[in-house]
């Protein structure tokens, strides 16, 4: 067993998953001497309501449930933990955060804390704590996190939203890597369906997977919801050509993608009816388990670079909040900085096998993202991932236009031919023009 000291909790722990993974009495030994230590003494009788997203890899579920209940046990604090899909977090957040009632915290998707940031708890002192020790935080977990000077979330982790593709079927395309450039992108698409090996993404209200590749398509042609300085800015001729692209791949796509949800492609990726599409490393997780053929002949590639010239990516974060009402604040800011310790951190990110990347950045060093070269490009997701707000401020309009699903709807609208360009340009500058007036 490993002899655990109070200095030691104080320095975090070094090693990574794959040589000092604690479980058993090793791991509550440890989550006792941490919760001795910790600067959160956590409310007597202490009791916290958390909400947080559905899992998609089975193993990281395991062992966010283990993570939980050493802290259950060292703390004494009663952690009850709810999952809801992608689409239900951010309705369901909205309704406590008005009545001030039902949850303690969320654990939700890219900005939530700044639908309601003045419902949320001041956590600056959490964030500050765990930068000095693991690194310091990317530049986009400042912005998720941060609302002016003060920490309204903790991004804890990200799912890089990135192509996953079948290597024979991208090679009989003629494609000998995957294309760079989106002219590329295109043609490799058109390929793909002429061979009966089509590629397909999500176009319905997938919080996850729609609203990951069209706002990188959009900004990668150069278009924008807003400027710098938060003016609307949709109706711009760079809108169009991004729309007109997104048409082009759409026509050739699987038939169904404007009703996919962010489950959808998993499902059509393993049953072989689908050869190229954007996900995290969760499809390739389960394949390993499930198609061990179709694991073999995938890989995974970052988004292509559109005529705008540089990377215009957007990655799916999971920021956690506590709300300003609950009745247990120092038992909440303790579990919060409780899951990003290295002892608790490392094991969990390995067991999630390449779904989730860190903000933190003393993570880079975790053996996850080397021991096997199909998840080494999801390890920098955090330092390469734009935000919602794209070119614009990340509060409360940034994150009002991604829950309302704006961008979106507009190629949702233009690609299935429900409007015209123009059309489908009007109502999104008309939705965006009412969130920032």
């Amino acid at each position: 067993m490993t002899n655990f000291t109070r200095r030691t909790v104080l320095q975090g722990g070094t090693a990574f998953a794959a040589a000092s993974a604690l479980t058993g009495p090793a791991l509550l030994e440890w989550a006792k001497a941490w919760a001795q230590a910790a600067p959160w003494k956590p409310e007597k009788g202490a009791k916290i309501n958390l909400m947080r997203w559905r899992r998609f890899v089975e193993a990281e579920d395991a062992a966010f449930v283990k993570m939980v209940n050493a802290f259950k046990q060292a703390t004494g604090v009663d952690v009850v933990v709810t999952n809801e899909s992608f689409e239900d977090i951010q309705p369901k957040a909205s309704v406590v955060a008005n009545t001030g009632q039902g949850l303690d915290m969320v654990w939700g998707l890219y900005s939530l804390p700044h639908l309601f940031p003045a419902k949320c708890m001041d956590l600056t002192d959490v964030a500050n704590y765990l930068g000095k020790k693991y690194g310091g935080w990317t530049q986009s977990a400042e912005l998720y996190g941060k609302s002016g000077n003060k920490w309204i979330g903790i991004p804890v982790a990200t799912t890089g939203g990135l192509i996953n593709y079948r290597i024979a079927a991208m090679e009989k395309a003629g494609f000998k890597e995957f294309p760079k450039d989106t002219a590329g992108f295109l043609e490799l698409t058109k390929a793909l369906k002429k061979n009966n090996t089509p590629a397909g993404f999500a176009l319905g209200h997938a919080s996850g997977d729609a609203n990951t590749w069209l706002h990188w398509a959009l900004w990668a042609h150069g278009g924008n919801l807003v400027d710098k300085n938060d003016k609307v800015v949709i109706n711009s001729p760079e809108t169009v050509k991004a729309l007109e692209f997104v048409k082009a791949l759409y026509d050739n796509f699987i038939p169904g993608t404007a009703s996919w949800n962010d489950a959808s492609n998993n499902k059509a990726f393993l049953a072989g009816e689908l050869y190229l599409t954007l996900n995290g490393i969760s499809i390739y997780v389960a394949a390993q388990k499930e198609a061990k053929a179709i694991a073999e002949d995938m890989n995974h590639a970052y988004m292509p670079v559109g005529p705008i010239g540089r990377p215009t990516e957007l990655h799916l974060a999971f920021p956690i909040l506590t709300f300003n009402f609950t009745k247990a604040p120092q038992a909440c800011k303790a579990l919060t900085a409780f899951m990003l310790e290295a002892d608790n951190f490392n094991p969990w990110v390995s067991a999630a096998q390449g779904y989730l990347s860190h903000f933190l950045l003393a993570y880079d060093n975790n053996p996850v993202w080397t021991a096997d070269s199909k998840r080494t490009v999801y390890r920098d997701v955090a330092k390469r991932t734009l935000t919602p707000a794209g070119l614009g401020s990340l509060g409360e309009k940034a994150a009002a236009a991604i829950a309302d699903f704006i961008v979106v709807d507009m190629f949702a609208n233009y690609a299935t031919g429900r409007e015209d360009a123009k059309g489908a340009i009007a109502v999104a500058e008309r939705q965006t023009r009412r969130i920032y007036r």
